[in-house]
């Protein structure tokens, strides 16, 4: 959720002029544009406000069930699923940017009509103002937006997590249920036994 956030709030810091304004991200320990960093400070608020914390950590309890450690349960099918959340950090990305993105192409759009009507006017004086101004009023309005995105990104996220640890579980179980699993882990009872003698 909030790599999808830095991806959508760099894409604004682009369209906006703010792409040279840096900040660095302790999470990741990268430079990122302030308007990601700003969407990641209100997405960590979300976050915590929506008890996303708690859900975390029940899934974190619920995988040590699910996928006992040392188990090597992961399929090709589950990587499959886990590159296809990077297509969906990507849409939902756009989805939260698009509003801004939108108001300030058209900025430009109309700034790029002006210039061909008043080639002597500078635009660069008064585009760039103009453009970071409406940027940032779109940011205001577009808030609204932000908490029903973050929201739906968190239970999507929870959710699909979920389905993978079932599936993975079908897939431990059938795994031990394999004569030569139980075999193995007869072999290594025993040696343990032998060692602690």
């Amino acid at each position: 959720i909030l790599a999808t956030l830095v991806i959508a709030g760099q894409t604004i810091a682009m369209g906006m002029g703010l792409g040279f304004a840096q900040m660095v991200d302790p999470q990741n320990g990268v430079s990122v544009p302030v308007i990601g960093q700003y969407y990641v400070v209100i997405a960590t608020l979300l976050f915590l406000a929506l008890n996303g914390h708690l859900a975390l950590l029940r899934v974190l309890a619920d995988s040590f069930q699910s996928v006992p450690i040392g188990v090597d349960a992961l399929s090709r099918e589950d990587f499959r699923v886990i590159a296809d959340w990077g297509v969906r950090m990507f849409g939902d990305a756009v989805m939260v940017a698009l509003p801004a993105v939108a108001s300030v192409l058209l900025v430009n759009l109309s700034f790029g009509v002006v210039s061909r009507s008043a080639p002597q006017l500078n635009l660069f004086g008064v585009g760039f103002p103009v453009t970071l101004t409406l940027g940032f009023i779109v940011l205001v309005y577009a808030m609204s937006n932000l908490l029903p995105e973050v929201q739906h990104m968190l239970d999507e996220s929870l959710a699909a997590i979920d389905d993978e640890l079932d599936s993975i579980q079908a897939q431990v179980i059938l795994v031990r249920e394999n004569p030569s699993w139980v075999a193995l882990e007869r072999q290594y009872q025993e040696t343990l036994d032998r060692l602690s003698e």
